[in-house]
């Protein structure tokens, strides 16, 4: 008997309610969709929970090859069928790994629901894994590497990330290592998916214009008869602490590039809502500290913003900026300044009534997507195993007191505490 769990949540920001409901599988599987019936579209996706932290250091980048790989043929669809599945009615595949998560999904016309559901399924249950197209999609994550290499802004969260999790999987890239990816055979890549991709592994999540039971009669037909599986391999504990440090790499740029930051705290925390509402008013746009002073006082920075990442048992915390050489000291000193600043002076009622107000904006604008909404959907139920509508989430965030940022800018703004990379350019670039 399938267990559902219908939540119908009125949003007072919204002139039409959305009900979201869930249904779970005999095998474990999980269902959850949020019926949008206001517009034309869905946005179906499979969520596995396997990434970078669960692999080792033989095999680092094994969940991301497998992501690949999965589009490069299936029982039923031709690599070439794949891709024009749902893009000849103007719809899109894609997937993304992360370093907890596997994503497969689509977006399509609320007509073409069944195509979507029938391709995404094949990709994950049927893929060929052939010898060939192994071969071939070497090459083109070989190349994925080199774009990464050309993208420092983008690549110094990998440092980082090494660095700040020195010893714990959480530092290995999503992307992995070359010679790992250079050693892939078809038979790693079959084990990797025969141990993770397992339905007790596994969340649906759909949102837009569609109807509960239509989506779990459409996924019953692809998974209902697995096996009541949900893996064996057991994820690494938490990193319990970390080592501060500071790193220095010289790169063929013209810019330098420095990443600052700590560990955070887990999505399950009581600090990651005044910690959100710390970093909106810290790095998050234009009118934030860091900005205003960096950039607009100063002029030392194109770019500088803070960022919170959260996980399922720890985070991190930090800021990122990009300057010139010459101003790396002196950016640091201006970002220790704001630190210093919100580490010994509550912010004031009205920063932070506007600070609330616009992460409480970002939020809600990002739900006019239903590609939004599924990632929503998806990643709220591997990390709480429940919806948390918004409206509550909107309350915890008008419930964070001045007294709480506070607590957490003195607890997570020591630099001291920090770990810092910086990427400095070669002096032969500068000529």
């Amino acid at each position: 008997m399938n267990k559902i769990s219908p939540n119908t949540v009125s949003n007072p920001h919204s002139t039409l309610p959305t009900e979201s409901r869930k249904t779970v599988l005999p095998n474990g599987l999980r269902i959850v969709t949020e019926e949008i019936p206001y517009v034309r579209s869905i946005s179906f996706g499979l969520w596995i929970d396997v990434g970078s932290r669960d692999e080792r250091v033989h095999n680092n980048g094994i969940s991301h090859f497998v992501e690949h790989m999965v589009f490069k043929g299936t029982k039923h669809f031709s690599l070439q069928a794949i891709a024009r599945s749902l893009e000849s009615d103007g719809g899109y595949l894609n997937a993304f790994t992360s370093k907890e998560h596997t994503c497969f999904y689509a977006r399509s016309l609320d007509v073409h629901l069944p195509k979507a559901v029938d391709v995404v399924a094949d990709l994950v249950r049927h893929p060929l894994f052939e010898r060939k197209e192994i071969e071939k999609e070497r090459l083109v994550v070989l190349e994925e590497f080199k774009n990464l290499e050309d993208d420092p802004d983008e690549l110094i969260h990998d440092y980082f990330d090494d660095r700040l999790f020195h010893d714990h999987p959480l530092r290995f890239p999503v992307l992995g290592k070359t010679k790992n990816v250079e050693s892939f055979t078809r038979e790693m890549l079959c084990e990797w998916k025969r141990e993770h991709y397992v339905p007790g592994k596994m969340v649906i999540a759909a949102a837009g214009n569609l109807k509960h039971e239509t989506v779990v009669a459409l996924v019953e037909k692809h998974f209902g008869s697995g096996s009541s599986r949900h893996g064996t391999v057991r994820r690494p504990h938490q990193p319990r602490s970390h080592h501060p440090c500071k790193a220095v790499f010289d790169r063929p740029i013209l810019q330098a590039h420095l990443c600052m930051g700590t560990l955070g705290c887990s999505v399950r925390a009581h600090q990651r809502y005044p910690l959100m509402v710390m970093n909106t008013l810290l790095g998050e746009g234009m009118s934030s500290r860091l900005f205003q002073n960096l950039r607009e006082r100063h002029g030392l920075a194109y770019t500088v913003y803070s960022f919170v990442n959260t996980m399922s048992d720890t985070g991190n915390f930090g800021v990122y900026a990009a300057t010139d050489a010459k101003n790396v000291d002196r950016s640091i000193e201006l970002i220790t300044k704001v630190f210093d600043k919100l580490r010994s002076m509550p912010v004031g009622p009205t920063e932070l009534r506007r600070t609330k107000s616009q992460l409480k904006g970002m939020m809600m604008l990002s739900l006019e997507s239903m590609s939004s909404r599924m990632m929503r959907l998806g990643s709220g139920e591997l990390y709480y195993g429940t919806n948390i509508p918004l409206d509550e989430i909107i309350r915890k965030i008008d419930a964070v007191e001045a007294d709480e940022v506070f607590e957490v800018s003195k607890n997570f703004l020591k630099v001291e505490d920090f770990t810092t990379v910086i990427f400095r350019p070669k002096a032969s670039e500068l000529q």
